[in-house]
């Protein structure tokens, strides 16, 4: 899939540890970061799906850091949609410097539509034209896996 999404920011004094390097935790904040802009972007404000009635927890993610980044340094994160289903997004990251585009940090979140007691709610079902376009996006339709019950 294409249609990346950037958003620039610098790391804060807070998000750095007593090395000045910018703590492991704070770069899942960044991605969500990258990938609230990238739901505004496509479709709307992620406020518009949460008064559907639809939540989008975090079911996994992963992160590899490749440099340290350190207080005060310029950053992008390049979000994109990298699988999706009625039920199931995944979205990948790339953290880099502003300045020279040196990859800081990669990874990727895997996320499911749930209702406000966090039962599985199908996108398609739930907001149809999201889902609708988040189809035309993908330029082929349902990207995730499909598991074979056993």
């Amino acid at each position: 899939m294409m249609h990346d999404v950037e958003v620039p920011f610098r790391v804060r004094y807070s998000e750095t540890d007593a090395m000045g390097v910018a703590y492991h935790a704070h770069y899942l904040s960044w991605f969500e970061l990258g990938r609230t802009e990238w739901i505004r972007v496509h479709f709307a404000p992620y406020r518009e799906f949460e008064a559907r009635g639809l939540l989008l927890p975090l079911t996994a993610s992963s992160v590899r850091y490749v440099r340290a980044a350190r207080y005060d340094d310029a950053l992008i994160v390049r979000a994109r949609l990298s699988a999706f289903g009625p039920l199931r997004l995944t979205f990948v990251y790339a953290v880099r410097r502003a300045d020279d585009g040196v990859i800081i940090a990669e990874g990727e979140t895997h996320h499911a539509w749930v209702d406000r007691a966090f039962r599985p709610r199908p996108l398609s079902k739930a907001w149809p034209e999201a889902y609708a376009r988040l189809s035309a996006l993908s330029e082929g339709g349902d990207t995730t896996r499909r598991r074979s019950r056993a």
